[in-house]
């Protein structure tokens, strides 16, 4: 089976893109747009039409993504497409306008020929609900919202085929393990969610609060997402693929193909590291800095070190990089893995 190095969200043609892409970008097609509730509020004449054109923007633009990523080489066909897709979808003030038949049939129609793309070109998706999808909150009520949240990347996939079955195609929709419930709270939750969504769902380690040890707590009930540089923040530790925690959370797959995330602290932050050393967590805490400021994800792939130590995992994981260079950090960890293989 091909290994796979993926990106999240967005096509970058140049470096400068990083800081945020320009109006006439080259490929601002093959990206989404957005607006805000502020502006469809104090808009309410054309807050149905934006809706509606962006709703079909988004939709297109994810096939265009997809048939971009499809025609790379086979390892590079992953790709986490954006939760901005549709506005509004779980806001109190919009929830009964998506829910309408035609609206929900419209989507149904627009975003099955993503899936039907990515499955025909091998193209491995996934989405990544944001930081407030909080399903082990100790609040029933921000449990709730964080159901509907996680429920609406749900309707995506199934409107794009995907959740009939365990991880079809090696889809995911990863979030967390976050919240003071922890996994009892998180196992109780994950009851309440649909069947496609439970197929669909994996747990990733935090760098914070539940890190890979908590979410081991969860592996027989759903898969689990390897994150290395939220490991290292917590821990300072340079895992190793044949650790006994790593072969669980391969085995939380149950057979599907797992994936990894993977990233660096900001190269503007440590200045002047050598970018063929490991930095090592206990001396960069001794200088000052906090775990805070290194949690954060750099620009691109820049220690060589710490690419071949996440290299590592490339016989056993398909590796998405999370970095804001997107497709052109994958580009230089592809690179060094090209010249390990010849």
């Amino acid at each position: 089976m091909t290994n796979k190095f993926g990106f999240c969200c967005k096509w970058l043609d140049d470096s400068s893109e990083t800081a945020g892409m320009k109006v006439n970008a080259k490929n601002r097609e093959i990206n989404g747009r957005s607006t805000t509730m502020r502006w469809l509020r104090e808009h309410a004449a054309e807050a149905e039409q934006r809706q509606w054109d962006i709703m079909n923007h988004n939709a297109r633009a994810a096939l265009l993504m997809v048939e971009r990523v499809g025609a790379m080489a086979p390892e590079r066909r992953m790709v986490r497409l954006g939760s901005e897709m549709l506005q509004g979808y779980t806001e109190p003030s919009w929830i009964d306008w998506w829910q309408q038949r035609e609206i929900q049939d419209h989507c149904a129609k627009i975003f099955r020929p993503v899936g039907d793309a990515a499955r025909r070109l091998g193209v491995r998706l996934s989405f990544h609900p944001g930081q407030f999808c909080v399903l082990a909150s100790e609040s029933d009520a921000i449990v709730e919202r964080s159901i509907l949240e996680f429920e609406y990347h749900v309707d995506m996939a199934r409107w794009m085929g995907y959740g009939a079955s365990w991880h079809d195609s090696g889809f995911k929709i990863n979030i967390h393990l976050s919240g003071r419930g922890g996994p009892e709270k998180f196992l109780r939750t994950l009851q309440k969610l649909s069947p496609e969504a439970r197929n669909l769902i994996t747990i990733e380690n935090d760098e914070i609060s539940n890190g890979l040890d908590c979410t081991l707590a969860v592996a027989d009930h759903c898969a689990l997402v390897l994150d290395i540089h939220h490991h290292w923040v917590k821990t300072g530790e340079y895992i190793d693929p044949q650790d006994h925690r790593v072969q669980r959370v391969r085995q939380s797959w149950r057979g599907v193909r797992p994936a990894m995330h993977f990233s660096t602290s900001r190269e503007d932050l440590v200045v002047d590291h050598d970018a063929h050393t490991r930095p090592d967590l206990a001396t960069l805490l001794a200088r000052g800095y906090k775990k805070q400021q290194l949690r954060a994800h750099s620009d691109f792939c820049w220690n060589h070190a710490v690419n071949a130590w996440a290299l590592t995992f490339a016989p056993d994981f398909d590796i998405q990089v999370e970095a804001k260079g997107k497709n052109l950090a994958t580009d230089q960890l592809h690179r060094q893995w090209l010249a390990r293989t010849k």
